[in-house]
């Protein structure tokens, strides 16, 4: 029998869908509402199934993104092959990109029994919300926002990307929290950070995905619910892409920073009332 059947899987798939490039962290959200559905948390299975209906939201990504990514990679084929094309932005962003990388996908390795065992717990989800609301606080009150996307650099590059390893290690910071964060330390405007926050994901999103498909398919995440939880992950992905892009161009980022600070302690409230179990 599946971990998890097909109508759980679209309400996951939806939720993943909203949750993941919004600043308000989509594993936390998963993990609470497979609490709230009987599904255990720590399950390699529903782990599993986590990691790969992200692949969904991912190829959202790809699609919105579409001539953003064939400009940058044309850019990065072409730099292969000429040495004058090095020179160009895109060519060097793409290499930041992959290099950006390494940092999560060998920590996601070292610490994979803590990340599925102690630091999947509830509590850590609950604390990791309101911790992170703080620094994201932080971050969009210190951040000039004076630099846009063709400013970033290697470095603005490799801190950003090497931030996704705090929602990695702390479910419920929130991957997309703790890099638009960064970003906005570093002074990059909103929307070049969340955009930066978005191209970050891509690789290191994507290989969790493949990464855990084996093993959500070996352990009882059914063909089905997986296949229905991507595609609603995507189409409401998409969606969620599209409005924050319009949000972050004239809002800031305290009203997720509020939500936040609401879901973690109403999660506090539920874990220690005993209505949901860590």
């Amino acid at each position: 029998m599946s971990a998890i059947n097909v109508g759980q899987a679209v309400v996951l798939g939806a939720i993943e869908g909203v949750t993941e490039f919004l600043p308000v962290s989509s594993t936390g959200h998963l993990k609470i509402a497979e609490g709230l559905m009987g599904i255990p948390v720590d399950d390699d299975a529903v782990v599993g199934f986590s990691a790969v209906i992200q692949v969904g939201a991912i190829a959202a990504v790809l699609v919105y993104f579409f001539k953003d990514i064939v400009r940058i990679m044309t850019a990065w084929f072409r730099g292969l092959a000429d040495r004058e094309e090095r020179y160009h932005h895109d060519y060097k962003f793409a290499w930041w990109v992959i290099v950006a990388t390494i940092p999560i996908v060998a920590v996601g390795l070292a610490a994979k029994p803590l990340i599925q065992g102690p630091l999947a717990s509830l509590w850590v989800v609950a604390g990791s919300l309101i911790v992170g609301s703080g620094v994201m606080w932080a971050a969009d009150q210190m951040g000039r926002h004076k630099r846009g996307e063709d400013d970033t650099s290697f470095k603005d590059a490799m801190l950003v990307g090497s931030s996704q390893i705090l929602a990695l290690l702390f479910p419920g910071f929130s991957r997309s929290g703790a890099t638009m964060s960064t970003a906005l330390m570093l002074d990059l405007d909103r929307v070049a950070a969340t955009r930066l926050s978005f191209f970050l994901g891509i690789p290191a999103l994507t290989g969790a995905g493949i990464y855990e498909l084996k093993d959500a398919l070996g352990t009882g995440a059914g063909a089905a619910p997986l296949v229905v939880g991507t595609l609603v992950s995507f189409v409401v992905a998409y969606a969620s892409i599209a409005w924050l892009l319009k949000f972050v161009a004239k809002h800031s980022f305290n009203s997720f920073v509020i939500y936040r600070i609401v879901v973690g302690l109403l999660l506090f409230g539920l874990l220690g009332t005993g209505v949901l179990n860590s």
